[in-house]
């Protein structure tokens, strides 16, 4: 038999790829003979054995009566919280035993000093996020890195004072924007340009946001959107819009939190202005892990933080204690105090398994994976006018897989939060999102073909229940 390896399939849609698999085992494209071969052909398909999957039996949801409690569940919710790698318990009962055995002398002791455990891995995120390894520093969570970082970046004047995002940005970034406003004495009113899709899109154009820029660059003083937007999992043009604004004369920011190992970024390359994101979602660093922020090296000797604490002093004079700053440039003069060891263990683990596989192999995997779950979901759920009362699915994330990552949100004709409640009782670890969404995510580190086909599966169990 003829076999199609994963480099012919990357010239191929995800559509093509599996009807030409189909057609060459001899069965239907929704058969699991095509799963099963797209996981014995995934060169990746070993990394997801770096990584823990609760079994049915331990997620609370899980109705035992429906489903087997000693298989894996099906984990398609990295975009939320992502895995815990397997090496995160011996980094951290290593840091335990040398805390428990050599006490303070552990600060500059052993493979990963607490005094600097941090730096040890900046390489490693910064082959993630495509920047150099100065431009990045592991720091604080994610809201105090977009305050410390815009505490710099934004310089609001009288006839420069907007901050462009997207209408529905995250929370956490909308509240970040609105209290920097006030913060420099302006009215969010007057200061925040919010951009929404068009009538009847759920998705914001490229073309309306650079148009925005353009109409209203003159004003804007910061360019701050998401690089994978939260609810659509809309895959935003970074370096289109990194371009535009800095033609008008703006700073262009990105909050990555959706797109740091999730998307091949090129912070450095695109020349963004500056950039942070959490560490628990794609990049699998536990909750609360420890965050990430990014200043492009051109800004070295022109940005400085606006508030300044010791870890930001240059590490071969910090400890003299003279109270007299050596400033490190760039986002290391951004350092307030010491990062949690505890937190840098678990990061380390997963960026280890994300430096072994490369960004450009996992996006690969991720725009066939996406796809195979894309195309299942049309093929069983699209709406049917000969069956107006079938339960279907309409996606809102873009169709072009250069605008998205590996995430896709579904719209249900039936309430969606029956769905979801029938999804957990048969093992489905997803996310709901207010007012309608379900964001279904499965993450190329660990995610096989045979989830997506387990879960479109599931699905159709879970939309027959709520019809009885």
């Amino acid at each position: 038999m003829c076999f199609l390896s994963m480099d012919q399939f990357a010239g191929l849609t995800p559509k093509q790829a599996v009807e030409q698999i189909a057609a060459l085992l001899g069965c239907s494209p929704t058969s699991a003979e095509v799963a099963s071969y797209l996981d014995t052909h995934d060169q990746l398909s070993h990394l997801r054995e770096e990584f823990l999957f609760p079994k049915n039996a331990e997620l609370p949801p899980s109705d035992l009566s429906l489903i087997d409690g000693s298989k894996e569940c099906i984990y398609l919710v990295g975009n939320s919280l992502g895995l815990q790698p397997k090496m995160a318990r011996k980094y951290l009962e290593e840091e335990l035993d040398k805390w428990a055995k050599t006490g303070v002398h552990g600060h500059t002791e052993g493979s990963r000093p607490w005094a600097w455990a941090e730096n040890n891995i900046e390489e490693l995120m910064a082959n993630v996020v495509g920047a150099k390894t100065e431009e990045v520093a592991l720091m604080n969570g994610l809201t105090v890195n977009l305050h410390l970082l815009m505490l710099s970046f934004y310089k609001p004047t009288a006839t420069r004072h907007k901050i462009l995002l997207e209408d529905k940005a995250f929370p956490s970034d909308h509240y970040a924007v609105e209290s920097q406003i006030r913060l420099r004495g302006f009215d969010p009113e007057q200061s925040m340009m919010l951009l929404s899709p068009r009538p009847g899109e759920d998705t914001l154009r490229t073309e309306d946001i650079l148009e925005a820029i353009e109409k209203e660059g003159e004003s804007i003083a910061v360019v701050m959107f998401s690089g994978v937007q939260y609810y659509t999992g809309q895959l935003f043009d970074m370096a289109a819009i990194t371009e535009a604004g800095q033609r008008k004369g703006c700073y262009v920011g990105f909050d990555c939190a959706h797109a740091a190992g999730n998307a091949e970024l090129k912070l450095h390359d695109w020349g963004v202005d500056f950039a942070c994101w959490c560490s628990y979602k794609y990049l699998n660093s536990g909750a609360g892990g420890l965050a990430g922020a990014f200043i492009h090296e051109k800004h070295n000797h022109t940005i400085e933080p606006a508030l300044m604490g010791w870890w930001g002093h240059d590490l071969k004079s910090r400890f003299q204690m003279n109270n007299v700053m050596q400033l490190q440039p760039g986002v290391n003069g951004f350092r307030l105090s010491n990062q949690p060891i505890l937190l840098v263990c678990p990061l380390q683990a997963s960026l280890e398994v994300f430096n072994r596989a490369g960004m450009a192999a996992l996006r690969r995997k991720s725009l066939l994976l996406t796809g195979y779950l894309e195309y299942l979901i049309q093929w069983f759920y699209r709406k049917d006018p000969a069956c107006p009362h079938k339960p279907h699915v309409r996606i809102i994330t873009p169709s072009d897989p250069r605008q998205r990552g590996c995430q896709l949100s579904f719209c249900f004709s039936v309430p969606i939060g029956k769905v979801f409640q029938e999804l957990e009782k048969r093992g489905v670890a997803c996310d709901m999102r207010e007012p309608s969404v379900l964001r279904v995510a499965p993450v190329p580190l660990y995610n096989s073909f045979s989830d997506v086909h387990r879960f479109v599966e599931t699905l159709g169990c879970a939309l027959n229940a709520t019809q009885q």
